[in-house]
């Protein structure tokens, strides 16, 4: 007989029928499988960009210390080329005085 004939007709659509459920399911599997993936990788990520974001947080703030250090030291080296602060300093922690200076010291000050 041939493809159209009536009796394979009724017989072929109770297999189509069958095929496509079975297609169906695959497609519902393959797309629960990819999204169960993707959800997944989804999390997986977030977690990760979570703890570089507390990473990157923790460098910044060690920048923004670093940056002040840096900042406070440009000034005191600023300040050094000054003589006056120089002879100051050697005053303060070397008890160095130009001659005919004489260095008035109290009991306060506890040297």
């Amino acid at each position: 007989m041939n493809r159209f004939s009536a009796e394979e007709k009724g017989n072929s659509h109770k297999a189509s029928a069958a095929g496509a459920k079975r297609r169906k399911f695959i497609w519902t599997l393959v797309v629960a499988v990819f999204f169960g993936w993707a959800g997944f990788i989804f999390f997986a990520q977030s977690a990760a960009i979570a703890d570089k974001s507390e990473q990157l947080a923790k460098k910044q703030e060690k920048n923004e210390t670093v940056t002040t250090s840096l900042n406070q030291l440009k000034y005191e080296v600023s300040r050094l080329k000054d003589d006056e602060y120089v002879g100051q300093l050697a005053r303060k922690w070397y008890n160095m005085y130009p001659k005919g200076e004489t260095p008035i010291r109290t009991e306060q000050s506890g040297e």
